[in-house]
């Protein structure tokens, strides 16, 4: 017999260090991560209970056997009386078909055995509707279900299900949405078609079906039999084919309730673990906010110190090697970094030659009237620069040009099918390129189009981390544009260097002026081309900005060298809690 108790506190570490990250699609969600040592540990429990090795047998339990046989008489019975249909022939069942060994005293049938279903009906009255999202997975309840009149009911409410009743979402079934019908709900409660329904009989539990029908033994079981890519499913009948470990009806009651009172030393082990991610989460933001906020250099070089001094302790996952990076950004951008050189020639100094550019461009082609744009506040400014930089509004510095409009009429006109960037081709620091879409484009456009070697591309919008996210383009294709949801911007001398501006605007800074500028709706938000052109910049000399750059590069290259560490480590230890997680269940075959 397993001893799980002995099993969570001798190994407390692997089952709390094993963590994976989540997707980090929307807002929010880039630190969240996955306690995946603990789905491990409930997974194990569960498996454990319904192999028998989670509590002991007792020679004075009635046999499953015998069990059997009464499930056996009350379904006859039911059938007689016509409360359900007459049973369906059962295939045998032999040792080649069952997964593991169970302890003496068990015996092994098919779901179909242990309960019923209680029919179907079309609704006629007021009823109270369970469908999918009315399940509460967690805890294996009906916690919102709908009351509907008749007339409003949707074609697949049919089921009927009663107090006592377990029902199993045949549909995407990796979800788990299961659950037992605690409630004698009014108006009458009718499931969706999307469950298979078994009320259980005498003598069995529900609560030990449930547990069953989530451990993976059964998970396995219809993996092997589902059908769909993006809707999975299993019919009826495979799943009341499925097997079943049957223990004696005590034993049952002993199950659920050893498993319950592990959940909730796994629950504790959760919230503890939980509690810990965010504390090391808040040690890290105090810290890096101690570093971003020094007064002078000498305060930044302590701050560092005593960083550096707790690196390993800090910098121990993705997410916090990321917001160091952040932070080294802002630091980088604000000059704070860097040491400024009496040699290096002032930004100003190429103001004539970027201005008669940007005249010379402007009566190339042609004069279009733009919004005017406010003269640079300093007060407004995010942060003071040093005595040699300059703010600069965006578009004093470069070219901003919008992209291709979809849609228009073309008839008649010589096209070419030009490639083009969407928003989701333009990431923040980099460019997605594994799926380009490609519009007819008129052949005297090509060129308006045409991206160059060195171009920024920023996004107009979408979701909040979609606004003025900016990659550069590199040629990486011959022949490329872009849409109207992605501005161009276009450097106007060659000294001036596309990177810099690249770092800027994916900045904390920058994002904070988009966000605070963009029009926003439910989840969406977007910024215009005059919101655009008056983005502030800071322009050090040419000089600094390529060290800065220098830096920053390195800086990243051990980033990302740390990340692919933290990362493989991760790694090693979802691993251990795997084989820990089949080592205890092998255990139970032998």
């Amino acid at each position: 017999m397993t001893d799980v108790n002995q099993l969570i506190t001798e190994h407390l570490d692997v089952w709390a260090s094993a963590i994976e990250k989540k997707s980090s699609a929307g807002r929010g969600n880039g630190g969240a991560v996955s306690l995946y040592g603990i789905k491990k540990l409930r997974e194990l429990i569960l498996e454990l209970a319904v192999r028998g090795q989670l509590v002991p047998q007792y020679g004075t339990d009635e046999p499953a056997d015998a069990l059997l046989e009464k499930l056996n008489h009350q379904q006859a019975d039911m059938f007689a009386r016509g409360l359900i249909k007459k049973p369906k022939p059962l295939a045998k069942i032999t040792g080649d078909d069952t997964p593991f060994v169970i302890p003496s005293g068990w015996e092994w049938c098919r779901i179909s055995q242990l309960g019923h279903d209680w029919g179907q009906k079309v609704p006629d009255n007021k009823f109270t509707y369970i469908d999918v999202g009315s399940i509460d997975k967690e805890l294996g309840l009906v916690s919102e279900p709908t009351v509907l009149g008749a007339s409003k009911a949707p074609s697949r409410a049919r089921k009927l299900v009663r107090q006592g009743t377990v029902i199993y979402s045949t549909v995407r079934p990796y979800l788990l949405n299961i659950a037992v019908v605690t409630e004698d709900f009014e108006p009458e409660p009718i499931a969706s078609t999307a469950f298979a329904i078994v009320h259980p009989f005498e003598g069995v539990l529900a609560d030990y079906l449930y547990r069953y029908l989530r451990s993976p033994t059964f998970i396995s079981y219809v993996e092997g039999c589902q059908t769909g890519i993006a809707y999975p499913a299993i019919n009826d009948k495979q799943f009341f084919s499925g097997l079943v470990p049957l223990p004696p009806t005590a034993e049952q009651q002993r199950i659920v309730a050893k498993v319950d009172e592990l959940m909730r030393l796994c629950d504790a082990l959760e919230r503890q673990a939980e509690d810990s991610l965010k504390a090391h989460q808040t040690l890290v933001e105090t810290c890096l906010a101690t570093l971003t906020n020094s007064q002078t250099p000498e305060e930044l070089t302590q701050n560092w110190t005593r960083i550096e001094a707790h690196f390993d302790t800090l910098f121990t996952t993705e997410e916090s090697v990321d917001q160091l990076l952040e932070a080294v950004v802002s630091l980088a951008v604000q000059g704070r970094l860097s040491e400024q050189s009496s040699a290096d020639n002032p930004f100003g100094s190429y103001w004539n030659e970027i201005r008669s550019t940007k005249n010379s461009l402007a009566s190339k082609l042609g004069a279009r009237k733009k919004k005017p744009i406010p003269e640079i506040d300093l007060h407004l400014a995010p942060f003071a620069v040093p005595e040699a930089w300059e703010w600069v509004r965006l578009d004093d510095v470069v070219d901003i040009a919008g992209g291709i409009t979809k849609g228009r009429k073309l008839s008649g006109r010589k096209t070419f099918q030009f490639p083009y960037l969407r928003v989701a081709n333009v990431q923040r620091g980099y460019l997605d390129l594994e799926e380009i879409k490609e519009i007819a484009l008129p052949l005297e456009e090509v060129e308006k189009y045409q991206l160059q070697s060195g171009d920024l591309l920023i996004t107009e919008g979408g979701d909040w981390d979609k606004v003025g996210r900016t990659a550069v383009w590199r040629c990486e294709l011959d022949v490329m544009g872009h849409q109207n949801h992605v501005f161009r911007a276009r450097k106007l001398i060659s000294e001036q260097i596309e990177d810099w501006f690249e770092l800027y605007l994916n900045s904390a800074f920058a994002r904070d002026y988009f966000a605070g500028s963009s029009k926003q709706t439910t989840n969406l938000a977007s910024i215009n081309m005059t919101q655009l052109r008056s983005c502030m910049v800071p322009m050090p000399p040419i000089d600094e900005q390529k060290r800065i750059l220098a830096q920053v590069k390195s800086f990243r290259r051990l980033a990302a060298r740390l990340k692919q560490r933290i990362s493989a480590s991760a790694r090693v230890q979802s691993s251990i809690a795997d084989i820990f997680t089949s080592k205890f269940t092998e255990e139970t075959c032998v």
